[in-house]
């Protein structure tokens, strides 16, 4: 019988209070493609496409017209299906607030705060903290102070917490979101322009932006409601989208679509899984299956919580948390506690608001995907309820994941999580307790990370009298994400446990049954750590249960267990535990001590970001964001899988002509005249295609065009390319290999550097040496957020007119002519602002805008391009891979006489920028007296991807080299590593040795002092001490501390600039240099307010709201040069300079004139005044001669031609005008203004100039660190962190502050996270956001300190300043350092467990790798550390 109900013609939603009624739309179509593509709200960004990065987060709101309630909540637009918002309405951040209408204060705080930089994320930021708040409001929380919300700091934080940013390292961007909260410490929230140090607390409340929550955005329009019927269904038949109302009647439909033999279908509920599994098919039927009571509903009884497939893991949270507050400490609402804790560390919030437990369940068993979610079910003996056609069945969970995967007609319907308390009839009376624990090990603790192990453990204990010794009488222990199909029971261990009196033997018996159970299939990375993470967690959860005099007591009970229990046990509460489900304060207090200086006012204030407003109110325009001009086709490109190979053809499968396609772009379609080359530098070029061979994997073949970005991607997907490796040597694929076939660059003999001192002599002054050791160090990839984008847009004559988000349009632009083979002037390459850079959006940018300017020159069309995110991290090349070999000779008081280095660099297949990199190697190794330094460097060409520019390129390697030579000093000599660093510090004469006269005044090198303040400032001494405490007194975590210094050479490039003063005394200013988030339009309308106030009117000090900075275009600026190199900010600044002072010395005679007539003059009146007296004064008289007429006319024309000056301004002149000829008295007032003041009013108001630099500028810096390790985990913890930095007089300490935080958190990422992984053929196999970790929240320092030191005048400086974008990348090795002294605390322990009597291996010399991720950290930590312990407990061997 059918099921009769309304339906609609039309998909119905409001976006930001506006109605959108579809008669028809592709049901493949996401949220995020429908806004991009046919709205103005561009705010949502594409980052990722897979729920991982949050810069696409928008708020969905649904209606509930029963209960008169609107439910918010946040999700991942580019993972939500359009069709599947029909009757919601959807808010972005534009909806928030704007320029026009005002801001919102969130956009507001987030400005003030310096909490934006590219901006590429903020307005996702802003929008996941808006749910946040509109949620709180919904609390039945006390109302909070005026201006706060009810939001609490913890929930500030976690509201973000699954947000990427790359630019800013978050602690501003905590204290924005912070900022509403109602418990909210004012005094604790960091830099911010609201005000100022020694302000109260109740200015401060005052002075922030108003918030009213009461007051909140309706985040559902009234017309939207009144809509909504009882039916929100779409017609199917239309759609294609079937919205299903009974599980009778989803069942009819998958029995009717079999019988359509050869229809796709896709069951629908949040279609998060296409993020992992990257789904860009369109189905031939899409059946949403959240319309289903049973499915969607959640059913409790006392046997325990019914949980329907389609309910999202936020609502089974949600009801487990309520659950547990129904019956305080009841057992089995401890175990429902403890899954939703758990469960609040899969994916993050916009995911898990949308993603459906049972759609997570069905990944796990189909498609062997590493569900937590599975484990922790699996283990409290969860059973599911499926369906296959007619038939039901209700299986254990085990049962479920262990069959063949479902096919497409099994539908998982219900899930069921028993009450243990009520099946065991457990009283607090009774003697039996139940412990319950969940696990997890990710490179994140607050999640969005798989992770690499999870783990849950149920066990029902009782007490045996009257030893009071612990007997475990069953237990349900699974583990799972390790490597398996799927997560497992671990029965042989059950059983082995069952029953038996707790004992360091029965745990130890145990383990070994751990290390036999799980065991990860090949090919599974870190398998031996995964293993080792299963005995870990095993060991914490049962050794606090063993009376063993205190000595195994590193766990703690969990608290709902019994006092009796806990009292009797005889467990240290002084050691830490695994805090696998603890509550974190993300961050603590964090200080900002600013040096200011009014000076050069404005320059020197910590004034907001230029920008940082629109970019919060998704206003701010990137190249993505330009609307697509008609007739627009889209581009992506096919990449080779081989290193080496010819390329015999391409062909697409398994349709001939993919949906949409149309052309394939190769070599063979640049134009006669043109070249087949896609980027340059100065040291050579590499092709835009690879031709009949292909030399690295991921090098371009080929340019697909479509009518959408969708299809384009889809089309690459289908591509075939047919190779052939006959005949051909072997590729060359590592640096030794590239030696022995001597595949190298040359390095210009100007750009290697100078040996210092003679190597022989230092060796021979040594007392010990260390020979032939090797570091060898990865690659990292940019992850800026706006992957490489262009718009190329053919004009007329021949013309090209290309978008580019690009950090040198200048280059872009001669590549883009070399290839079309056309003159320069008739390409044109715009770049207003780019989202991210960090070296990545120069060399690299430049064959993503070739191609498309190639596309749209040969199929004269517009052809754009946004990649995905796996394309980009395969082209995109990333940092030097390194491999060195060092021999290093030292006194027996820690002071080196000798460096011996061989280095080889990993260029990849073209020189790009990498014969630098020697240069800027050595530039930072030499911050250490090294006493004698001899270097063998080689920049080795393999066929691997081009490596780039990376912010600080070769510089971070080489500041790293320096300290793992130190380190490894130190442990030879059994000394502390601070005190060798101490001892290796430059003397001015030293370091005037080693950077050959480039050190400037002795006054102007600051380590010295600044090392000593740090020590003072961050308590160095006590807090070594309390490292120290802390290590004696801990078993299984230990703590480490490491100050560092830096040296940092940099060079100043030569830039231009122009000033513009329009005839209203408004100001545009253009620069070389392109704003990628560091700030540099900020500085540089500071600084042509500052130059252009030396005119000395009134109102001329407050010219900075009259200045604007405009886009990069390289036919109206040329010769713009690279933005990199941390100087680009100041080279900008000084051009900028320049021409300030060539238009004051112009104006300079007007206003002298002006003063002599008048008291004050405003600086509106003096621009204004040139054509105020000639006009005035034209209209008092009265010329009626032809001649005059004409006169009149050459008079209005000239300043009509003076007001509209934007480009180079030729002055008319009065050559050859004879007044008497027309009838005009020598005495006349025209006459007069023409021969006595025109000359003063003539002033061209638009000056440009070419700055060009004649210093090398150095950095002095360093910074200390404290690092916390857990050995059962490998997990590091930053607890604090303490900069300071020296940056001259800065130019805005607010920008510098930001800049500091974000290099320094973007150096944890290479040093401890991110793993920029290969296969045997060099192609790049880390995808995205699920593979590639960068840091995040709960990854940066928990206290992070930082001084902006103002250490005076540096003459030879742009106003005294420094640089600050890429040094304190380099500061991050601190981390790792400190890291390096917990595992050699470690080690030690190990070492003293270690059943091998007079064992002489050095527990202190090893190497760290870089980066040192929780595999690597838990390995050197040992493996087996808790086997070792528990022999050593023991007393075996």
């Amino acid at each position: 019988m059918a099921v009769e109900r309304e339906t609609r013609n039309s998909l119905l939603f409001a976006v930001n209070g506006e109605r959108f009624e579809l008669s028809s739309v592709d049901p493949s179509t996401t949220v995020l493609e429908f806004l991009r593509s046919q709205t103005r709200f561009k705010s949502v960004k594409l980052g990722c496409g897979e729920g991982g990065c949050g810069a696409c987060v928008v708020l969905l709101s649904k209606y509930d017209p029963v209960l008169d309630q609107v439910e918010d909540f946040t999700a991942s637009s580019c993972l939500t299906l359009l069709c599947s918002v029909n009757g919601c309405s959807i808010t972005t951040t534009e909806g928030l607030g704007n320029s026009r209408d005002g801001f919102h204060p969130i956009h507001q705080r987030f400005t003030g705060f310096h909490a934006s930089q590219c901006g590429f994320c903020t307005p996702g930021m802003c929008v996941s903290l808006f749910a946040a708040l509109v949620n709180a409001e919904k609390t039945n929380r006390p109302e909070p102070s005026l201006g706060f919300s009810k939001l609490t700091v913890s929930e500030a934080e976690k509201a973000i917490s699954g947000n990427l940013c790359r630019c800013t390292g978050y602690r501003s961007i905590a204290d924005a979101c912070k900022s509403f909260a109602a418990d909210a410490d004012i005094e604790d929230l960091g830099l911010n322009s609201f005000w100022r140090n020694g302000d109260s607390k109740e200015v401060k409340i005052n002075r922030l932006p108003f918030y009213n929550g009461s007051n909140e955005i309706s985040t559902f329009p009234e017309f939207l409601k009144k809509e909504i019927r009882s039916s929100r269904l779409l017609d199917s038949k239309r759609f294609s989208w079937y919205n299903p109302v009974s599980v009778k009647e989803l069942q009819s439909l998958l029995e009717s679509i079999e019988a359509d033999n050869g229809n796709s279908i896709k069951l629908v509920s949040g279609n998060t899984g296409m993020g992992y599994y990257k789904e860009l098919d369109r189905y031939d039927r899409y059946i949403d299956i959240r319309c289903i009571p049973e499915l969607s509903s959640i059913r409790k009884d006392p046997t325990g919580i019914e949980i329907g497939a389609t309910v999202t893991i936020s609502k089974v949270i949600e009801a487990l948390k309520k659950e547990n507050k129904c019956e305080v400490h009841s057992k089995g609402e401890m175990v429902f506690k403890k899954i939703a804790n758990h469960m609040e560390k899969i994916a993050s919030g916009f995911v898990r608001n949308t993603a459906s437990v049972g759609g997570n369940l069905v990944m796990a068993q189909r498609k062997h995907f590493p569900s937590d979610i599975a484990t922790i079910l699996l283990a409290v003996g969860s059973t599911v309820d499926i369906m296959n056609g007619p038939r039901h069945e209700n299986i254990m969970l085990e049962e479920f994941l262990e069959r063949p995967p479902l096919d497409s007609k099994t539908v998982l319907l219900t899930v069921k999580i028993p009450k243990w308390d009520r099946i065991k009839k457990m009283s607090c009376e009774t003697n039996s307790m139940l412990l319950f624990e969940t696990y997890r090990a990710a490179p994140r603790p607050l999640g969005n990370a798989l992770p690499y192990l999870n783990a849950a453990f149920l066990a029902e204990l009782s007490r045996c009298k009257p030893s009071d010794e612990i007997i475990i009488n069953n237990c349900q222990l699974a583990f799972g994400a390790y490597g398996a199909k799927h997560a497992i029971r671990a029965k042989k261990l059950e059983e082995f446990l069952a029953g038996k009196i707790l004992s360091v033997g029965v745990l130890y018996e145990a383990i070994k049954l751990v290390r036999a159970t799980v065991i990860p299939e090949d090919g599974t990375s870190s398998p031996a750590y995964r293993s080792s993470l299963a005995i870990g967690f095993l060991f914490d959860f049962l050794s606090p249960l063993i009376d063993n005099r205190g000595e195994i007591s590193n766990g703690l009970l969990d608290g709902y267990m019994s006092n009796v229990l806990v009292k009797d046990s005889k467990i240290n509460h002084n050691h830490v535990q695994l805090d696998h489900n603890k509550t974190r304060t993300l961050l603590s207090s964090a200080k900002q001590v600013l040096g200011l200086s009014t000076e050069y006012h404005p320059v020197g204030e910590p004034i907001t970001k230029s920008g940082a407003s629109i970019q919060a109110s998704g206003e701010a325009i990137y190249v993505d964001d330009i609307p697509s001009p008609a007739n627009c086709l889209y581009g992506s490109f096919i990449c080779s899988t081989k290193p080496l190979a010819r390329v015999k053809g391409i062909k697409f499968q398994p349709k001939p002509y993919p949906d949409g396609l149309a052309a394939v772009i190769t070599y063979k379609d640049i134009p006669t005249g043109g070249e087949n080359i896609g980027s340059k530098t100065i040291f050579g070029t590499e092709p835009l295609f690879a031709e009949e061979l292909t030399e690295c994997a991921g090098q371009r073949l080929a340019f697909v065009v479509a009518d959408t970005q969708k299809h384009a991607d889809m089309a690459i997907k289908c591509a075939v390319v047919d190779y052939d490796m006959e005949n051909l040597e072997p590729p060359i694929l590592s640096v030794e290999e590239a030696v022995k076939r001597s595949s190298l660059f040359e390095v210009p003999s100007f750009l290697y550097p100078k040996q210092v001192g003679d190597i022989l002599e230092g060796m021979a002054e040594a007392d010990q040496k260390i020979v032939s050791a090797e570091i060898k160090l990865g690659s990292q990839y940019y992850f800026y957020m706006e992957t490489q984008t262009a718009l190329a847009v053919p004009d007329e004559d021949n013309c090209m007119v290309v978008y580019s988000s690009s950090q040198v349009p200048e280059w872009t632009h001669i590549v883009i002519a070399r290839c079309l083979g056309i003159p320069d002037h008739n390409v044109r390459v715009i770049t207003r602002r780019v989202g991210g850079g960090f070296g990545g959006k120069a060399v690299k940018a430049m064959p993503v805008a070739t191609a498309c300017a190639l596309a749209a020159h040969k199929l004269r069309r517009p052809v754009r391009i946004y990649l995905d995110r796996k394309t980009d991290m395969i082209m995109a090349g990333g940092r030097h891979p390194m491999k060195i070999t060092y021999s290093v000779g030292f006194k027996s008081n820690g002071k080196i006489t000798a460096l011996q280095l061989d280095i080889l660099i990993d260029a990849g297949l073209s020189a790009d920028i990498s014969p630098m990199m020697p240069h800027n190697v050595m530039g930072a190794l030499k911050k250490y007296d090294w006493g004698a330094l001899s270097f063998d460097i080689k920049v080795c060409k393999t066929n691997h991807s081009s490596k780039s520019a990376m912010r600080a390129p070769g510089e971070v390697q080489g500041s790293f080299i320096a300290e793992a030579v130190i380190e490894h000093v130190a442990s030879v000599l059994s000394m502390e590593v601070d005190s060798v660093r101490s001892i290796n510090l430059h003397t001015y004469n030293s370091l005037n040795l080693f950077y050959e006269g480039g050190a400037d005044e002795p006054f102007e090198y600051t380590l010295p002092s600044i090392w000593d303040s740090l020590a003072a400032s961050s308590r160095l001494c006590h807090r070594t001490e309390m490292v120290k405490e802390f290590n004696r007194d801990n078993k299984w975590r230990k703590r480490g501390i490491s100050r560092i210094p830096i040296v940092h050479e940099v060079m100043l490039r030569p830039t231009p600039g122009k000033v513009s003063i329009l005839h209203d005394g408004s100001i545009v200013v253009e620069v070389g240099g392109i704003e990628l988030g560091q700030g540099l339009w900020t500085k540089v309308k500071q600084m042509a307010a500052f130059a252009l106030s030396s005119i000395k009117c009134d109102g001329a000090g407050d010219l900075l709201d009259k200045v604007r900075v405009i886009q990069s275009d390289t036919l109206s600026l040329i010769q713009g040069g690279f933005t990199a190199g941390s100087t680009t900010s100041e080279s900008s600044c000084e051009a900028v300079r320049l021409c300030c002072n060539i238009l004051v010395e112009r104006l300079r005679p007007l206003r002298e004139r002006l003063q002599e007539q008048m008291d004050s003059i405003q600086w509106a009146m003096l621009i204004d005044q040139r054509k105020k007296d000639l006009v005035d004064g034209v209209r008092e008289l009265d010329i009626t001669t032809e001649d005059s007429t004409e006169i009149r006319v050459h008079i209005v024309q000239f300043y009509a031609q003076l007001d509209l000056e934007i480009r180079a301004h030729i002055c008319p002149t009065l050559d050859g005008l004879s007044f008497n000829s027309i009838g005009i008295d020598e005495g006349s007032w025209l006459k007069r203004e023409f021969e006595s003041e025109a000359h003063l009013q003539v002033v061209n108001l638009s000056a440009s100039s070419y700055f060009v630099p004649d210093l090398t500028s150095m950095r002095y810096l360093n910074y200390g660190a404290a690092v916390e390790v857990n050995l059962l985990t490998g997990e590091t913890t930053i607890l604090q962190t303490d900069i300071i930095y020296d940056c001259g007089q800065s130019l805005n300490p607010a920008v510098d502050l930001g800049q500091i935080e974000g290099a320094f958190v973007q150096g944890i990422g290479f040093f401890m996270l991110e793993e920029y992984l290969t296969n045997s053929n060099g192609l790049v196999v880390v995808e995205g956001t699920w593979t590639y970790k960068i840091p995040t929240l709960d990854t940066i320092p928990k206290q992070f300190n930082v001084q902006v030191l103002n250490s005076g005048h540096h003459q030879k400086r742009v106003l005294s300043s420094k640089a600050s974008g890429e040094p304190p990348l380099l500061l991050a090795a601190s981390v790792h350092c400190a890291t390096r002294a917990a595992i050699k605390e470690a080690r030690k322990q190990l070492l003293s467990w270690s059943s091998q009597s007079g064992s002489t291996t050095n527990s202190t010399t090893f190497q760290l790798e870089v980066p040192a991720t929780m595999p690597v950290v838990k390995e050197l930590c040992g493996l087996e550390s808790v086997e070792r312990y528990l022999e050593w407990s023991m007393g075996t061997k």
